[in-house]
């Protein structure tokens, strides 16, 4: 299942070549879905437990961009019983800790590996996970590091390294924003930038500050949605970002504008819209479609929605293999995205409840304070409802 070479240096409670130990439960991932599981199953109970991860805690945090920061707002509220919005455990602020209200991703990596430490969450880096199997009610997880066993499992891999590059004729000939290091080092002045979501309009403001020249070409209109689901609208941080004189300078949007293809001809770059309008840069494209996310690697073992989405049971667990979990952005129920952290937290009590009742622990005191603090989201009717304007 990995689409990357790990590093070779051993991480904490690496499994052995030759072991093969059994849990109760392994979490694949160990990134804020995966830390935030593991903290909710202790919180419930559950002590026999391994967090797998291919490479480090919050690696892929530490892989965004330098200059791109989260466009939710941290805030110190937990003591008057309002959870940071960026917090994935109970009583946990990163705005105290770290007293940045929009941390960036290696800042937010940081704040995951301290949680790890001070929870003393059993971790084994640099561990690939290969095949997942089950057989005789036990699931086998084959690794880089041996074969570990579990009675369940929690996919929590997030997408954040799993970029989409299709779409279109001619994607490959572009550079998604993923693997963009730094901004400010990009060379070139003229940036045709194809999505116009967060990633890209992150990508215009960043270029813009550097004088460089920008257009952004959406199929849709996302600066112009009026709905107040911030899976669909852009964040208020970037309306407010695009306000910046640098960005109403330099940069030109294209909204009902989807991309038919991309060609290089004689040094340039042609980039085609469904219209047949054809805008050239000399600049390799970027490339912000977003992300296919892993959960494509475990594809067989949940039945898939429409949308191509895992299906899931009321407790997050797959419909057709008990015991198999998912926890993160890619959680779809009916047409509400957890795409967020502040959304997809919000089921990690759901699942942490579901498999500590399984082991036969009581939990009803850790879903009373799990509710208490919005982390244990089990009534989704109240979902959806539009912001009232005056």
């Amino acid at each position: 299942m990995a689409t990357e070479d790990s590093e070779d240096e051993v991480g904490k409670n690496n499994l052995s070549e030759e072991s093969s130990d059994t849990f109760d439960v392994i979490i694949i991932g160990a990134g804020a879905a995966g830390v935030g599981a593991a903290i909710a199953l202790a919180h419930a109970g559950v002590e026999d437990f391994l967090l797998v991860d291919r490479d480090v805690v919050g690696s892929s945090f530490a892989s965004w961009p330098k200059e791109t920061r989260f466009i939710t707002p941290s805030f110190p509220s937990n003591s008057i019983g309002m959870l940071d919005l960026n917090s994935i455990a109970i009583g946990i602020s990163p705005a105290f800790s770290m007293k940045v209200e929009h941390p960036n991703g290696a800042q937010y990596a940081s704040h995951l590996q301290d949680l790890a430490d001070y929870f003393e969450l059993p971790i084994s880096e640099n561990t690939d996970v290969e095949e997942i199997q089950k057989l005789d009610e036990m699931f086998h997880i084959t690794t880089s590091n041996g074969m570990v066993k579990a009675k369940n499992i929690i996919w929590a891999a997030g997408e954040f390294q799993y970029p989409r590059l299709s779409g279109f004729v001619g994607s490959e000939l572009c550079r998604h924003t993923a693997s963009v290091t730094e901004y400010s080092n990009l060379p070139g002045d003229d940036f045709i930038i194809i999505g116009g979501y967060e990633s890209g309009i992150d990508a215009a403001y960043h270029l813009a500050r550097c004088g460089k020249k920008i257009r952004v070409f959406d199929k849709n209109s996302p600066w112009g949605e009026g709905s107040s689901d911030p899976s669909i609208s852009l964040a208020t941080f970037t309306f407010e970002r695009m306000l910046d004189p640098s960005f109403e300078s330099n940069v030109e949007l294209f909204s009902d504008s989807a991309i038919k293809s991309v060609t290089l001809v004689e040094e340039n770059y042609h980039v085609t819209t469904s219209e047949n309008e054809v805008f050239k840069s000399k600049v390799k494209p970027l490339l912000a479609s977003g992300f296919e996310g892993s959960h494509k690697f475990v594809s067989h073992l949940f039945e898939k929605r429409d949308d191509g989405f895992p299906l899931l049971s009321d407790q997050d667990e797959s419909t057709i293999m008990p015991g198999m979990y998912l926890c993160g952005p890619s959680v779809r129920h009916d047409n509400h995205d957890f795409c967020f952290i502040f959304k997809y937290r919000q089921r990690f009590g759901v699942v942490a409840e579901s498999i500590a009742s399984s082991l036969g622990i009581e939990t009803e005191e850790f879903v009373e304070a799990y509710r208490g603090w919005g982390m244990y989201l089990d009534d989704l009717s109240c979902c959806g409802q539009e912001c009232l304007t005056c």
